[in-house]
């Protein structure tokens, strides 16, 4: 499980003023107060909403304001209230004063709460009259709104794991995809630790993508880095099963993918099963386009998977087909997805 987090500041609108006026009317000479009441100023709500799985959007805009209310005016009318802000944030956001460190909200799913209350609009003279008081001259502010510095956090599950053998070049990949930086080198278990990365297919789709420590034979008996590896990727939607098309070991690139779907059986049935995009890594390493086809097919064919659908062929250091395999991914993860249905995390209402 990764940890998403943003720091942003949150500020209720503020209520509007009173107004003082007098009614000055003709033939009415000693026309009454008609200073009218101020609108109260707008809240900041946030609402829990399917389809989000990260707090990406909160890094790049760090204040969000509601709107204040309207003063009020002459002819005892009321200022309007000011509209409510509401920002939509996954279901499991906990939502802290980053002040204090105590936790505001711990988000559920559907749900909707208000975290900033908008300040009350404050009275016009028409209120202070009285049969005793009949000429206020009096009004009151509005109230100020609430603002709070807030922490939020997102025990964030990957979308995607990447799995394949130290070396396959998945961190290379990651940070080929997304803005992370792993460590990169020539050596097995070069990372130690789950690294996350947010994959941008385009404006408005984003894709979760987690690079694991990479497998081993003996790794469901606790080999290597194994048990952590497991545990982690079994949270994924779906697996990445990066295969490197020239190892520098020379080992069979066909064997290679074997021995990991084997630690995958023994480690758990559900893993096993779960959907798979086999990525064939390192094309750049051959050159000649009909030795490329050639090996990729004897690949396809030994492991019996379909090019049209189950593998894909990349280079994450050339950066070749990157898209293409963005693109695959999003259909996995949202086989009926429609765009056009997307909604900013950031909305007034």
């Amino acid at each position: 499980m990764f940890v998403d987090t943003a720091l942003i500041t949150v500020k209720a609108g503020d209520g509007g003023n009173g107004h003082i006026s007098f009614r000055r009317e003709k033939f009415i000479p000693k026309g009454g107060p008609s200073g009218g009441d101020a609108g109260k100023g707008g809240s900041v709500l946030f609402v829990s909403e399917d389809g989000l799985s990260t707090l990406f959007d909160y890094r790049i805009q760090a204040r969000y304001e509601a709107q204040p209310g309207e003063n009020g005016g002459a002819k005892q009318c009321h200022g309007g209230d000011g509209k409510d802000l509401i920002l939509r944030v996954p279901a499991g956001t906990l939502i802290f004063n980053n002040d204090t460190g105590d936790l505001m909200h711990d988000m559920q799913k559907g749900e909707t709460v208000t975290i900033a209350k908008g300040g009350k609009g404050g009275f016009g003279n028409e209120h202070f009259k009285s049969s005793t008081y009949q000429t206020p001259r009096e009004a009151t502010p509005g109230e100020k709104g609430e603002q709070f510095n807030i922490r939020l956090e997102l025990k964030l599950i990957a979308d995607v794991g990447l799995l394949g053998k130290p070396n396959a070049g998945k961190s290379t990949l990651l940070a080929a995809l997304t803005r992370a930086n792993p460590k990169i080198a020539d050596y097995p278990f070069t990372t130690l630790s789950p690294q996350l990365g947010i994959a941008e297919v385009d404006a408005h789709r984003r894709i979760v993508i987690a690079d694991i420590p990479g497998l081993i034979e003996g790794a469901a008996q606790g080999a290597g880095l194994g048990l952590e590896f497991l545990r982690h990727v079994e949270r994924t939607r779906v697996l990445v099963h990066l295969l490197d098309v020239m190892p520098q070991d020379e080992s069979d690139p066909v064997e290679n993918y074997r021995m990991i779907r084997e630690e995958l059986r023994q480690h758990s049935q559900a893993l096993y099963d779960k959907r798979e995009l086999v990525v064939l890594n390192k094309i750049d390493l051959v050159p000649e386009k009909s030795e490329r086809e050639k090996l990729i097919k004897r690949i396809c064919r030994e492991l019996e998977l379909r090019m049209d659908r189950d593998v894909i062929a990349i280079s994450g250091a050339a950066r070749t087909n990157l898209h293409a395999l963005l693109e695959r991914l999003w259909k996995e993860l949202n086989p009926a997805d429609e765009v056009e249905g997307w909604k900013s995390p950031a909305t007034t209402a």
